[in-house]
């Protein structure tokens, strides 16, 4: 959880840590540190920038002499000074500092580096005459404030610093962390002392687990020999150390003074402003400034918020418990590797020694390339050890921290955070994606020795002698590989005068986004269609050939793209019976009174998609539906009356959106003879959107939809729908219409 708690400015843990408007936290004094005031034209700089601007000698005095309890060069502020204003701490906090190209003195100074690697601006000196008034015609500065960590720059108003909000949470669990720590290595006693009772622990060896003090260490484990290649850490905290699941949330918000707001000092913070992330008071909302936002209580949104979180992460530590499984799994893997090397290695030599002399050269070759074979899968399972253990350390330190910002009954300060955190958590719960938790490589070395050859091929005798009799490479046909809509055709050949038998071929295709080859074929035949895939993705395919001696060499990879935009028809396959379709597929109407559901033939999972239907006949005011339902939905009902249908069903006059039988959003507009209902799916945000002849119907009718979907409609036989796809995206948007609850 250390990570969590450090500042990404100066690498140490947070002191009076603020709050930026990404959601971001800096220490206090780092951020007086990182901020830049810049001029609003060269012409008109402020007094402070000035070189040769008179100033009165108290004046001078005054920006010679440092502040009280501030030394040369810090960059902290205590506290007094930054709240009083006096003494330069106003003055700092409004952050007239530049650097010495923008100020026009000498040359450039370059920026400094953190301890995390993050480039600060270093502090100017005032130039003689700082406190002078700035001469007339002097231009407004405009102070900004660059986050760190996201790059992102933001403005700040008259009151500096002090605009941004204090992260009391954060500071509390810092205070506890520290002091857990300090208890934790006063109790850590090394394991090896003679003495009695022994030393305080200095070190901790992560490979022997053993704790050492700072002389016990030179002594039994020096940084030398076998040792060298072991890591020595701090001593870890016990738990019973304060922040390691003690009694932390009882004391952070048992004795605490409720907070008060940032602008009204006498008032306690009481809601919570949705539009703003921030909770407010009576007060502001009676001065107008948050009168016409989304206002909620603040316990109910504290609640709710930390339920939020709470989801998400149970959700990272199911993949954490996944993850030390499989650690477990990848060390039994290194022993299984060991062995299967050492038994590969003792029949090798076995067999090698049984052969004449002949064979004494080539036995070195071959145990080189057994050993080199195990020294590479050992790399590779301890390559992704060493990835999957700083993943792990990574998660369980965000799962403390948020564990300990759940215990904490400060519901404001809660709320200041818990956004940025549950994305932060969502973000470490989807880097656990799917191949991750598998192995890289086997345990099985894939060597074989055919010892049986007779004497006169002995010098000739190698591993590859094998794959000599093995297919050789498959030659793709360029012309007869093509893409249509979102499937692919491909067709290969072997080359001419091959002798060695084919008795199958294996073709891949990776997922569309650069990552892992997966086998879509195996068979005897030399054409392939592939269907299913994303439109508007980029696929790499291989082929290779195999017989009873084992598999061949790949062949070169061929880029096939799919297209950018969908082309589909109705599916007469899936279709109610009583649908009726013409047009080739693309009209449909309905033999029943009933309404009846028609899917597409396309099925999307990526992506953004939009296409639309003109409604060719509408008789008596029916309710048609239009919108995406999965392959398995119910089609003798209105779309959108089971879990498996997001639909919106519209008459003459409003339309509702419909899920699961669950009505909502009813919007004025509806449909008549000639209009165009458009259906917007855009699966990388995850939400659908329906518009009525250009114009946007309602907001957003469904969000956080994910799986595969295939368009849908429902109709009766007092409705005739005609499709068209193959549509770009709407880029112009109408406001949409505002909707009656």
């Amino acid at each position: 959880m250390e990570e969590e708690l450090k500042c990404p400015v100066c690498g140490s843990l947070f002191r009076e840590p603020i709050i930026l408007p990404c959601s971001h936290n800096v220490c206090l004094p780092c951020a007086r540190t990182i901020a830049v005031q810049t001029p609003e034209s060269e012409q008109h700089l402020p007094a402070l920038l000035h070189p040769r601007s008179p100033a009165p000698a108290a004046a001078a005095a005054a920006a010679a002499a440092p502040g009280p309890g501030a030394a040369a060069g810090s960059t902290a502020c205590p506290d007094s000074e930054c709240a009083a204003g006096g003494g330069g701490g106003d003055h700092a906090d409004k952050l007239s500092l530049h650097s010495e190209t923008d100020s026009g003195y000498g040359s450039y100074t370059p920026s400094l580096k953190s301890p995390n690697g993050v480039r600060v601006l270093p502090l100017v000196p005032a130039p003689p005459g700082a406190t002078a008034a700035a001469p007339r015609g002097a231009g407004p500065a405009s102070s900004s404030l660059t986050c760190p960590q996201c790059h992102r720059s933001a403005s700040l108003d008259q009151r500096g610093l002090r605009g941004f909000q204090r992260n009391r949470l954060l500071e509390a669990i810092v205070q506890r962390y520290q002091q857990g720590r300090a208890a934790a290595a006063a109790a850590a006693k090394c394991q090896l002392c003679d003495r009695s009772p022994p030393e305080p622990a200095a070190v901790l060896c992560e490979q022997c687990e053993v704790l050492y003090c700072a002389a016990c260490q030179l002594r039994c484990h020096p940084a030398r020999g076998p040792f060298a290649k072991h890591r020595l850490v701090p001593p870890p905290s016990h738990p019973g150390a304060p922040g390691g699941g003690g009694d932390g949330g009882k004391g952070a918000g048992g004795g605490r003074k409720l907070p008060t707001c940032a602008e009204h000092d006498l008032e306690n913070y009481s809601m919570y402003c949705v539009s703003c992330r921030s909770p407010v008071c009576y007060q502001c909302l009676e001065e107008g400034k948050h009168g016409k936002h989304d206002v909620k209580p603040l316990g109910a949104m504290w609640k709710q918020h930390k339920a939020q979180l709470s989801q998400a992460l149970n959700g990272v530590s199911d993949k954490a418990k996944e993850a030390k499984e499989f650690l477990v799994q990848l060390k039994n893997l290194l022993q299984q590797i060991q062995e299967n090397g050492l038994d590969y290695e003792a029949c090798l030599v076995a067999q090698c020694d049984a052969l004449v002399d002949a064979l004494t050269r080539q036995k070195a070759k071959l145990l080189t390339k057994v050993t080199k074979e195990r020294e590479h899968k050992l790399k590779v399972v301890w390559d992704q050890i060493n990835h999957c253990t700083l993943k792990l350390r990574q998660s369980t330190g965000l799962m403390e921290y948020c564990l300990e910002v759940i215990k904490e009954n400060d519901p404001s300060g809660f709320l200041q955070i818990s956004d940025a955190l549950i994305k932060r958590v969502q973000v470490s719960q989807e880097q656990w994606v799917k191949g991750a938790l598998e192995p890289k490589v086997s345990a099985e070395f894939d060597l074989t020795l055919d010892s049986e050859p007779l004497l006169q091929s002995i010098h000739q005798l190698d591993f590859i002698q094998m794959k000599c009799r093995v297919p050789p490479v498959p030659l793709l046909q360029l012309e007869k590989c093509c893409t249509r809509n979102n499937s692919v055709t491909l067709a290969w050949r072997m080359p001419p005068l091959t002798h060695n038998p084919v008795e199958g071929y294996i073709l891949e295709l990776d997922d569309g986004d650069g990552g892992q080859f997966r086998e879509v074929y195996v068979g005897k035949e030399t054409l392939c269609t592939i269907d299913g895939l994303h439109f508007n993705s980029t696929y790499n395919a291989r082929v290779k050939a195999f017989n009873s001696s084992g598999v061949g060499p790949y062949s070169k990879m061929v880029i096939l793209q799919t297209s950018d935009v969908a082309w589909f028809t109705f599916d007469p396959s899936s279709a109610h019976r009583d649908i009726v379709l013409s047009n080739d597929n693309q009209t449909a109407t309905c033999n029943s009174y009933d309404d009846r559901v028609v899917l597409g033939t396309a099925a999307f999972s990526k992506g953004v998609h939009y296409w639309e239907l003109h409604v060719d006949r509408y008789d008596n005011h029916p309710d048609p539906a239009f919108g995406i339902a999965r392959i398995n939905v119910i089609k003798d009902m209105m779309l959108g009356k089971d879990d498996k249908a997001w639909a919106m069903y519209v008459d003459n006059n409003r339309s509702w959106f419909m899920h699961c039988n669950s009505h909502t959003n009813r919007t004025e507009g509806g449909v008549s003879k000639g209009a165009t209902v458009g259906v917007l799916l855009d699966l990388n945000k995850h939400n659908l959107t329906f518009y009525i002849n250009g114009q946007q119907q309602g907001p957003p009718a469904f969000e956080n939809i994910e799986g595969v979907f295939m368009p849908a409609l429902s109709l009766n036989r007092n409705v005739q729908v005609t499709l068209h796809t193959g549509l770009e995206v709407p880029q112009c948007v109408k406001q949409p219409k505002l909707p009656n609850n």
